[in-house]
């Protein structure tokens, strides 16, 4: 089944390509775990006297800077840098009565992807699709050589088995970030990826599409506002005609048909979406589906634009053919690509700059280190082409590894530099169990091939929706949220989406 690997947080940061300027309207839907941030350490001399610091301090000075290396009597120590699907997977399947498993992540909550495009209407609560890494792996909490640090990773020392961290302030001014250094026994790479944006000036990230929406409404409906600008306020455009693109464009078009005209009477009549894709939508998908989902999509008001964006600014932007499209809103969904943190460390990569590893998940050249999900992808070497950036490779590669992990360290290979001769097994192989995409008015996409070319089954209808919510129903993580979610889809049903802006 097809997971929405796009759709991973809303969060306001900087566009990882080229030098962009800050664009308050511009939104991209997109997962980001790791990223290297540039902050000076505060230092300590500031609060002691030259003179007073004697060897004695220094050295509990550097002790304080972080987690030294383990020792005999010690579990060897687990880092894993990520919180996503590949991380948590993995963390929810390591065995912590032989490995102390360490986190670092500028969140403490794993995303459940594939349903959050319903957040951003409304349709269901954020929380609803968050999952706290402490109830994954409860040892995070509970063990005492255990952690979840609030950090990003800013440098990786693979020569010395240690990692440069940097907290995460949320850029409050008032407190200041805090450096530290955490040696590794097995690191595991699972920071995941940052939106696609090819270089077009004025793409950014934000943190609230949902409050953008209602404000714009709100905004619409002032007196005195002219035509035009009403017009712009209210027109919805989303760049990118994959799944992500469409399954957010099918809850915006319900959200508008079912709420927006029920509670914005006077401005119901002006609100648009349009879904631009330079190809064909949904490439992956079946033919048939492909013409079935852009009927429906057609049906519930969404305009479809063939064309390539060259520039976004602040309230329009550019397609290659010189057409001009203002927008209220714009949401950009075209992929993601390697993050900053990626780019800039000193490992190998595959063709497309993420970091490169083998059929078991290693990084070759560098010892105990292993990277899974959307931040790696298979050496030329290997001889395999890399896999798509879906959250169901995410999750199987993060089970495999922990099983990998767990049998080496059973076998005595747990520990820095100690398991060159331990047998690995199987290596990874993963089969595609399907996509499913949902495109609005109760209608849904499920095509169970493995591949476009294979034979199986795919089909569209209320039928598809059913099966697309039974499906990621039972996927969510925890009973609690499982639980969360069928309340929110009953109330949303019954009593609308709520259009409060908090």
């Amino acid at each position: 089944m097809f997971w929405i690997k796009n759709l991973v947080r809303i969060s306001q940061t900087t566009s990882s390509v080229g030098n962009l300027f800050r664009n308050p309207e511009s939104y991209t839907l997109s997962s980001r775990f790791c990223t290297a941030l540039q902050h000076q350490q505060q230092q300590l001399s500031e609060s002691v006297q030259a003179t007073d610091v004697g060897n004695g301090f220094e050295q509990q000075q550097h002790r304080c800077e972080g987690l030294a290396p383990t020792t005999e009597g010690e579990k060897p120590r687990l880092l894993v840098l990520g919180s996503g699907w590949a991380g948590c997977r993995l963390m929810k399947g390591i065995d912590t009565s032989i490995y102390d498993v360490v986190c670092v992540s500028p969140r403490n909550h794993m995303v459940f992807t594939p349903l959050l495009a319903s957040t951003c209407v409304g349709t269901l609560e954020f929380r609803s699709v968050a999952e706290p890494i402490s109830r994954i792996q409860p040892a995070i909490s509970r063990e005492p050589g255990s952690y979840y640090f609030l950090a990003n990773c800013s440098r990786l020392d693979s020569q010395n088995h240690e990692v440069h961290c940097e907290t995460v302030t949320d850029r409050l001014s008032t407190v200041k970030p805090w450096k530290f250094k955490i040696a590794y026994d097995k690191l595991v790479l699972a920071c995941g990826a940052e939106a696609s944006t090819f270089g077009i000036n004025g793409v950014h990230h934000a943190q609230e599409i949902r409050r953008k929406l209602l404000l714009n409404l709100m905004l619409s409906e002032v007196p005195g506002l002219g035509g035009e600008e009403k017009k712009r306020l209210l027109h919805c455009v989303v760049v990118g005609g994959g799944p992500t693109g469409v399954e957010f464009s099918g809850e915006l078009s319900d959200f508008i048909m079912k709420d927006v005209r029920q509670r914005y009477a006077h401005v119901k009549d002006d609100i648009r979406v349009t879904l631009i894709e330079a190809r064909d939508v949904l490439s992956s998908f079946d033919d048939g589906l492909r013409q079935y989902a852009i009927k429906q999509l057609n049906k519930s008001g969404v305009k479809l634009v063939r064309g390539i964006v060259k520039e976004v600014k602040p309230q329009r932007l550019i397609l290659d053919d010189g057409t001009e499209v203002p927008y209220g809103l714009l949401v950009w969904s075209t992929g993601v690509g390697p993050s900053s943190f990626v780019r800039s460390i000193d490992l190998p990569k595959d063709p497309g700059g993420r970091i490169g590893i083998d059929e078991w998940m290693r990084v070759p050249s560098v010892q105990d280190v292993f990277a899974i999900g959307d931040c790696s992808g298979y050496l030329e070497s290997t001889g395999k082409s890399t896999l798509p950036a879906l959250a169901q490779v995410a999750e199987r590669e993060g089970k495999y590894l922990a099983k990998l992990l767990n049998e080496m360290g059973k076998a005595g290979g747990g520990r820095a530099l100690s398991a060159k001769d331990t047998e690995l097994g199987e290596p990874f192989v993963y089969k595609h169990l399907g996509s499913m995409a949902t495109i609005g008015r109760y209608k849904a996409l499920v095509d169970l091939r493995e591949s476009k070319q294979g034979k199986g089954i795919s089909m569209g209808g209320f039928l598809s929706f059913f099966i697309w919510r039974s499906a990621y129903l039972t996927r969510v993580v925890s009973w609690r949220n499982r639980f969360y979610v069928f309340i929110n889809w009953i109330t949303t049903f019954v009593f609308g989406r709520d259009t409060s802006r908090l």
